[in-house]
């Protein structure tokens, strides 16, 4: 069979309607020189809840779609309904890219590949003896996930809801050697033992405005990375780099997991600058 020269591709999530993401995706279709029609599905523009899922993929097979991106608040309620999951789909137990052939529906995560890949290209030498991670919320195991997948020896993970850091660690843990994960909850001795910090809260957005910890406990030493693209330089990165701290921005993280799905709905590994400068010219 000759390679598929055009695609149908859609994103299910609530409060959408400004996502970066189908045009970064439709740009690159252009570049790679293929057809590719990427819809929104707004559960909040068409009224509908997480209880519509089902329907809405039924619908999305019976109408030819070849792919699904996922976010909130879909992410983990859609892991039930596929019919195959990819490992780290399955151990971070929360699905962003539905991959659909041969009508089956299968299930990935590439939230953590964003993240990691953002970092390496970023932050290439930085130390990952120690690092402490502000939040286990939505992308929080998927940051913590990447991080392992990097090589940080020990990870502190830090939320308010001290229940949500332990289930990262506990769903994390059997995967990785012994006591490299735990629950942290004094800041100011992780910090001050700490080589790097992760901001995976939405502290820091333009309706979250703050930082996730105090910016006096930054030291010139350490390394800063956000996952936070709205704003792109955080009241965190700021202080960070100020103080003349390496950092790195969310804009990555959300460029390279769409890459990747990309690649998983296309079999084509798409020019990660024409995401790049389709994000910038939306406003990044």
């Amino acid at each position: 069979m000759p390679p598929k020269s055009s695609f149908l591709v859609g994103l299910i999530g609530s409060g959408i309607a400004a996502s970066r993401t189908p045009p970064m995706h439709e740009a690159a279709a252009d570049a790679a020189g293929i057809r590719y029609l990427y819809k929104k599905i707004d559960l909040s523009e068409l009224k509908l809840g997480v209880k519509t899922l089902p329907e809405l993929l039924r619908a999305a097979k019976r109408m030819g779609f070849d792919g699904l991106n996922v976010t909130h608040p879909c992410k983990q309620a859609i892991v039930p309904l596929l019919d195959e999951l990819s490992p780290d789909a399955k151990a971070l137990g929360a699905v962003n890219t539905v991959v659909i052939s041969n009508g089956r529906m299968t299930g990935h995560n590439t939230d953590w590949f964003g993240f990691a890949e953002n970092f390496r290209r970023n932050m290439q030498g930085a130390s990952l003896r120690r690092v402490v991670q502000f939040g286990a919320g939505g992308a929080g195991s998927a940051v913590a996930f990447a991080l392992m997948k990097l090589g940080v020896q020990e990870l502190t993970i830090i939320d308010i809801d001290l229940v949500k850091a332990q289930s990262v660690v506990d769903g994390l843990s059997p995967r990785f050697a012994e006591g490299r994960l735990k629950v942290g909850q004094d800041v100011e001795a992780a910090v001050a033992a700490a080589d790097g910090i992760v901001n995976a809260t939405p502290i820091g957005m333009d309706k979250y405005p703050g930082t996730p910890l105090p910016t006096d406990l930054l030291r010139p030493d350490l390394w800063v990375a956000e996952i936070v693209y709205f704003p792109l330089e955080t009241a965190l990165l700021r202080a960070a780099r100020t103080l003349g701290c390496r950092t790195v921005d969310g804009a990555g993280m959300a460029i390279y997991q769409g890459t990747e799905a990309f690649r998983l709905f296309t079999g084509i590994a798409p020019d990660p600058d024409v995401f790049f400068a389709t994000f910038a010219s939306l406003g990044g």
